[in-house]
């Protein structure tokens, strides 16, 4: 009990939310199921297969899913010019709302997003047609053609993001993080938009 109370006061708050929520779903749906008989306890496999179509296990540990807030990368195009016609990623674009916000930032750049879930690609394809959407895993990717790439990872993989950043980007191109910090890298800028919800932007040199 005392692990759990520790473990919710260092999760982040939306995290505590589901978490909390989690609980009395889980007791109402096992009372309810507990009465209809085993065929319908199977009922449960149902919104997990529909969990795991839109959220792969593969992509658990890598971003969680949650959007971009609207106003969070406003002011970004001041402190990472980019030439008009710049190609940026944002690498797990989810449902888009990174995309629309970096649509407002640099209005003539040349936008992509790559998002590892099926149907989370075919409905962002559907909801931003002017933008190359591809399913696409962005650790197998290569991030050279890029002169800005965004992501929002959790902060156990933001070393690897870091390092494919190194290895990959061109010089004076930008690495964009949303919330979590590259440890061992200075930023150029940070964005403080939102609360919470900090923009750490770093150049290659």
């Amino acid at each position: 009990m005392t692990a759990g109370i520790w473990a919710l006061t260092v999760i982040s708050p939306w995290r505590r939310t589901f978490v909390l929520a989690g609980f009395p779903l889980s007791w109402l749906t096992l009372g309810f199921l507990s009465v209809q008989g085993p065929i319908m306890s199977l009922w449960w496999l149902v919104p997990l297969a529909l969990l795991l179509s839109l959220y792969p296990a593969h992509a658990w540990s890598d971003a969680p899913l949650f959007p971009t807030p609207a106003h969070a990368l406003k002011g970004l195009s001041v402190v990472a010019p980019l030439p008009a016609r710049a190609a940026i990623l944002d690498a797990g674009c989810g449902l888009g709302a990174g995309l629309r916000a970096l649509a407002a930032e640099y209005p003539q750049a040349c936008l992509s997003g790559w998002e590892w879930s099926r149907p989370l690609a075919w409905m962002t394809r559907w909801r931003e047609p002017s933008v190359r959407i591809r399913r696409a895993d962005i650790w197998q990717e290569d991030w050279s053609g890029f002169q800005m790439v965004y992501l929002f990872q959790r902060p156990e993989s933001m070393p690897r993001a870091l390092a494919k950043a190194q290895s990959e980007l061109q010089a004076g191109a930008y690495l964009v993080s949303l919330e979590f910090q590259a440890r061992g890298l200075s930023p150029s800028a940070k964005l403080e938009n939102v609360p919470g919800k900090p923009v750490w932007v770093y150049r290659a040199p």
